[in-house]
């Protein structure tokens, strides 16, 4: 079973991005032009992210 930290909520991912949620729900949806598609998994109406596919992410986003 998962550790509830290794799966942050929307919230939560908001807060490690020093974003809003609703920067991340675009993200979520693919909606920012040049940034790939954050991978989630949608429980219901809820969204989670598993912590390593959001640091992923954010390792494939680094421009050098």
């Amino acid at each position: 079973m998962e550790n509830s930290a290794d799966i942050p909520t929307i919230e939560e991912v908001a807060k490690v991005l020093r974003c809003s949620k609703a920067h991340v729900q675009n993200a979520l949806r693919g909606k920012l032009r040049g940034v790939p598609r954050l991978m989630h998994l949608s429980m219901g109406r809820r969204k989670v992210v598993r912590r390593e596919w959001l640091q992923q992410w954010v390792e494939n986003g680094k421009t050098q």
